[in-house]
């Protein structure tokens, strides 16, 4: 059998020298399906002659969106829905849920056995106080909160709680709010900047409408203040700005033992800063720093604040959190040798007094 190539011999083809000449003999379909009788992976190929367009309709135009979205919507308009093969009719398939009649209680043989009894009566008519009485004697410690079991054991009244089911939480007791700093700022502040002698011991604790600039002015007024003795300046919203000029007062006061700036919004350097400023005098013996805007204060901040305190010989007491195993062994050991310290200067001079 003669090998053929597009219906014909292979001996038509041996005359043509030239690739081109052969070419020019091939139809139409037989150039077309010359070019897509190609191998798509093959990657030595371009793209362009792997995937041929195999577009045949002529273009239109240029692309214009709102023609192609009308044309679309006209389309769906005229084309008709697909038949259904079946009409639609509501209709329940399966099986319906129906829920199951709880069983009925029937009488045991022992309550017709005992019937009414004496004790019946007794329980009925019992008020909550003797039932909670009579379930703490029985030990049924489940059936009582804290308070009912104590209160029964020391015959006291139960006033909260309840009996109709098993155990309850106590009510929450109501606490009230604490009572807003009666200090007066303006006051104290013309006190502090007069040096009164009678102002020892100044309490702006949670004072949250005292501005920055007020603080500040608290700040530079101790510089000068020598009777002052306690300050507490807690939760007042104070800031670095604050506190740097807190720890340039303390660099120059010789009077202040007790500063308590806790639960404010000081950085990791204004504290370095104030544990640096009560070096100098080597006064104050307690310093209350915990509760800040960054609770974490850094590895370098920690080591800084150890070392300043093991500089320190009157520090007795120091309210802050480290957590580098380090620097809180070191601070807390030189604190406990200050406390040391103060203690036996106590006791001598309580036994030279004597």
């Amino acid at each position: 059998m003669a090998t053929k190539l597009f219906g014909k011999d292979l001996k038509q083809y041996t005359d043509l020298s030239d690739l081109d000449d052969l070419l020019s003999q091939l139809t139409e379909e037989e150039l077309e399906e010359l070019n897509n009788d190609l191998d798509p992976d093959n990657s030595l190929l371009p793209p362009s002659d792997r995937i041929k367009d195999q577009t045949t309709k002529k273009p239109t135009g240029p692309f214009d969106r709102q023609k192609l979205l009308d044309f679309l919507e006209k389309k769906g308009k005229e084309e008709k829905d697909w038949e259904q093969s079946k009409e639609f009719a509501k209709e329940t398939r399966g099986k319906v849920w129906k829920p199951k009649e709880p069983p009925k209680e029937e009488a045991s043989e022992i309550d017709d056995m005992l019937g009414d009894t004496e004790w019946d009566d007794v329980l009925n008519n019992a008020t909550e106080e003797e039932l909670v009485d009579l379930a703490a004697v029985l030990g049924f410690h489940g059936m009582l909160n804290q308070v009912q079991y104590h209160a029964s054991l020391e015959d006291k009244k139960v006033n909260a709680g309840g009996f109709k089911a098993t155990a309850k939480m106590q009510d929450l007791i109501f606490v009230p709010d604490e009572p807003p700093n009666p200090t007066d700022d303006e006051e104290s502040f013309d006190k502090m900047q007069a040096n009164d002698v009678k102002l020892i011991e100044l309490n702006l604790n949670n004072m949250r409408n005292i501005s920055v600039e007020r603080l500040i002015m608290f700040a530079e007024a101790l510089k000068t203040n020598t009777h002052l003795v306690t300050l507490s300046m807690a939760n007042t919203r104070m800031t670095d700005k604050v506190a740097k000029k807190l720890a340039e007062a303390l660099e120059e006061n010789k009077s202040l033992k007790t500063l308590n700036l806790e639960s404010n919004f000081i950085g990791g350097e204004s504290v370095v800063n104030l544990v640096e400023a009560i070096n100098k005098n080597q006064i104050l013996t307690e310093l209350r720093l915990e509760n800040q805007r960054s609770s974490v204060l850094g590895v370098k901040v920690e080591m800084k604040i150890s070392k300043l305190v093991e500089e320190n010989n009157t520090l007795i007491k120091l309210g802050i959190v480290l957590d580098i195993a380090d620097a809180r062994i070191r601070t807390q050991k030189h604190i406990q040798r200050n406390h040391d310290k103060f203690r036996r200067n106590r006791q001598g001079h309580v036994n030279a007094t004597d």
